[in-house]
């Protein structure tokens, strides 16, 4: 029998958790009754609620006895934030389990299926497989790397500019854009910017569109010296989600920074006199950040190019040409030094956003 039309269904149950479920998985599941009938449908909707299996199966009810579990991603067998689904969907009295991928995560990956098997559950695995995990990329990525998925966004002029050569920015790109930006900040754990940022602009950097239900935001600063003003907008409300990192920190100017309510992290230098970036995802990745969005600006965007540190960019491109040597371009720095030595990218989508074009990208080999 084919499952791929139901795993289908799975993986748009899944979305349900775009802005709610991490650092965990986005997962979702289908009980067909014995007759193969839909019984109950589930989504792992937010971190420490229920997971997607448990959520069907107590909608489906007895109907579960002798019928199938169609689930994106491999059921965990271990205690976390809630207890093992293995144990629910044994005790369901299903019969089968489908499942998309397994969960690579070393706490699961193979744990699972292996006590279903136990039990005597029949396992169908790699259904619809590519596109399970694609779903999962930012996860996948964190659990296997340890660092947060990166990625970067900018808005820009078509000949690549941020910003006009006096520095104005506001507004390149169309509202309708700016608002496909900020629904950007609702499904990353957290939002990075450099001191030159928040020094020309004073930005708040916060989620403004209501679609997460997480109370903040992490917001982050690179921050060499520790220049961040005391007073910054940003500080202003939630300021325990502030984190601005630093080379070393100046014993005075720390003081202040974290009696304003924000942490200051040394991260060491990158030998190019800046914050060292691979230190800042460590800490990140240990501190349950399992995906960041970059916002700039040039410099910063830069740096991370350079390092290989992006997995995905979203560039929203206006149909406007600022032109000038001295326009601030979307990524500055002393650039690579041949096309070979650039980073490749796969576009993989494309849209009309108002007057602007929306573009993603992959990052090639990462």
């Amino acid at each position: 029998m084919s499952w791929d039309a139901t795993m289908r269904r799975a993986l748009e149950l899944a979305e349900g958790g775009r802005y709610g479920a991490s650092p965990n998985p986005l997962v979702g599941a289908v009980v067909l009754d014995a007759d193969g009938r839909l019984a109950g449908e589930g989504a792992h909707r937010r971190c420490g609620g229920p997971h997607a299996e448990v959520e069907a199966l107590a909608a489906a009810g007895e109907r579960a006895r002798g019928g199938t579990l169609v689930v994106t991603l491999e059921p965990c067998a271990h205690q976390g934030r809630t207890p093992p689904c293995v144990d629910a969907i044994v005790a369901s009295g299903i019969r089968r389990v489908v499942t998309g991928t397994r969960d690579p995560n070393p706490r699961v990956d193979g744990r699972g299926v292996a006590a279903l098997a136990a039990a005597g559950i029949e396992v169908v695995e790699g259904v619809e497989e590519e596109a399970c995990r694609a779903a999962n990329l930012r996860y996948f990525h964190w659990v296997r790397t340890g660092r947060p998925f990166v990625a970067l966004k900018v808005a820009m002029s078509i000949d690549g500019k941020i910003a006009t050569r006096g520095g104005h920015a506001r507004w390149i790109t169309c509202e309708a854009a700016r608002h496909a930006g900020h629904a950007l900040r609702e499904e990353y754990d957290a939002l990075l910017v450099g001191i030159g940022t928040i020094l020309a602009d004073d930005p708040q950097l916060r989620r403004r569109l209501g679609l997460n239900p997480s109370p903040g935001l992490r917001r982050l600063v690179l921050d060499s010296t520790l220049r961040t003003p005391p007073g910054a907008a940003l500080l202003g409300e939630r300021p325990q989600d502030v984190v601005i990192f630093c080379r070393q920190a100046e014993t005075g100017r720390r003081r202040l920074l974290e009696a304003s309510g924000a942490s200051v992290i040394e991260v060491g230098d990158d030998g190019h006199g800046r914050c060292d970036l691979a230190g800042v995802l460590r800490w990140l990745g240990g501190q349950q950040v399992s995906s960041l969005l970059v916002e700039g600006g040039s410099e910063v965007h830069w740096a991370f190019f350079r390092e290989g540190l992006v997995q995905r960019l979203h560039a929203f491109i206006a149909p406007l040409v600022l032109g000038g040597r001295e326009a601030v371009p979307a990524v500055g720095g002393t650039g690579f030094a041949t096309p070979q030595q650039g980073v490749r990218l796969a576009f993989t989508e494309v849209r009309r956003v108002g007057d602007d074009l929306a573009v993603v990208a992959e990052v090639i080999g990462v």
